[in-house]
């Protein structure tokens, strides 16, 4: 029995990601909860202070190899969108101790807030099932897209310009 499992441990650990997949959620088209916490750095954080933006609200651990998988093209897309000014990253922490988002972040980069989430109010707010998970929330502070799964930059540009052409994410 065990090495069954090992095995479909490791294929999962090594395999590639399957894509930004978006999915259903009664928060789509509705105002995002309101996420107001401390970061892992002890700094404020409100997610209204972003309005007029798009933001990527991403749910994280570092235990989740699919979100550690996914971290790159995180980094990836907040620089690109850093550059250009019109979307940010935001980092919820998912049931993860501080020092271990801390050293991840201080060793994989990734510079946007982080913000601690100790009884997962905001994860359940938003209605999450389990990392990674993220929602792409419009300039006016409402969720346009729920994506389970690991993302890709790739895909994220494209799910991106198809919310910003108006286009629903699943079309």
């Amino acid at each position: 029995m065990a090495v069954p499992v090992a095995l479909l441990l490791g294929v999962l650990a090594t395999s590639d990601q399957a894509g930004t997949r978006a999915a259903d959620s009664p928060l789509l088209g509705k105002p995002a909860p309101a996420i107001v916490a401390t970061t892992v750095n002890g700094q404020p954080f409100d997610l209204a202070q972003y309005r007029g933006k798009w933001v990527l609200v991403n749910f994280f651990a570092t235990w989740c190899i699919p979100c550690r998988q996914e971290h790159p093209d995180l980094v990836q897309f907040a620089a690109r969108h850093q550059a250009v000014g019109d979307a940010s990253v935001i980092g919820v922490v998912y049931d993860d101790s501080l020092d271990a988002v801390r050293g991840f972040l201080q060793k994989e980069g990734g510079t946007w807030p982080m913000a601690v989430d100790p009884k997962s109010r905001i994860a359940l707010d938003f209605g999450v099932s389990g990392v990674p998970e993220s929602y792409l929330i419009t300039p006016g502070g409402a969720v346009a897209a729920k994506i389970v799964g690991g993302v890709q930059a790739s895909a994220l540009e494209d799910l991106l310009s198809k919310v910003k052409a108006g286009t629903p994410p699943g079309a």
